[in-house]
């Protein structure tokens, strides 16, 4: 029986100690090899924190687990009884994720480690305040954004005129 990618529901908050706890009963099952990985779906993100950028992790489906194991009753049961499992989407008999959507949330997951992505994103005519560069304190509308470079024109009203002004999506802050 070939391994598939199936989803587990945990407390929000607790993913880092469920794949742990995880990973060491999966270690002491008598068949370990009908499991493979336990993944965390979570992407790198760009922050300013305190005038310096800072990268750190986010969960993009937070309180959700990835699983690749071979599904019979007593995988199931292992999984389901782990402290703070609620269990698998789907219920008792779930539905393993197709692989073409397992491989889509590992390529987001590489993807963002290669290029942090931004802690939010902006839609022109969000209100914004600027909380780096020459124009620090300002407000703002949103002009255009490229998330593609994380970069966006901001209207910033400069001596009763408005003027656009390039920025980073770190640069900013939601009003």
């Amino acid at each position: 029986m070939a391994k598939k990618w199936y989803i587990v529901h945990v407390y929000s908050g607790f993913e880092e100690k469920v794949k742990k706890a995880l990973e060491e009963r999966i270690n002491t099952y008598p068949h370990p090899e009908k499991f493979g990985e336990v993944l965390i779906p979570t992407e790198q993100v760009v922050e300013l924190v305190k005038g310096k950028r800072k990268t750190s992790a986010r969960k993009f489906y937070p309180g959700y687990l990835l699983i690749k194991m071979e599904l019979n009753d007593e995988t199931w049961h292992l999984v389901k009884t782990t402290a703070k499992i609620t269990g698998f989407l789907g219920g008792r008999k779930p539905a393993p994720v197709p692989n073409i959507e397992a491989k889509r949330v590992i390529d987001r997951m590489e993807f963002g480690s290669k290029k942090p992505q931004p802690k939010f994103f902006y839609d022109i005519g969000d209100e914004v305040k600027i909380i780096d560069g020459p124009f620090t304190g300002f407000n703002g509308v949103v002009e255009k954004v490229d998330h593609e470079h994380g970069k966006l024109k901001v209207l910033v009203s400069i001596f009763g005129r408005f003027t656009p002004v390039g920025l980073e999506f770190v640069q900013i802050s939601k009003k």
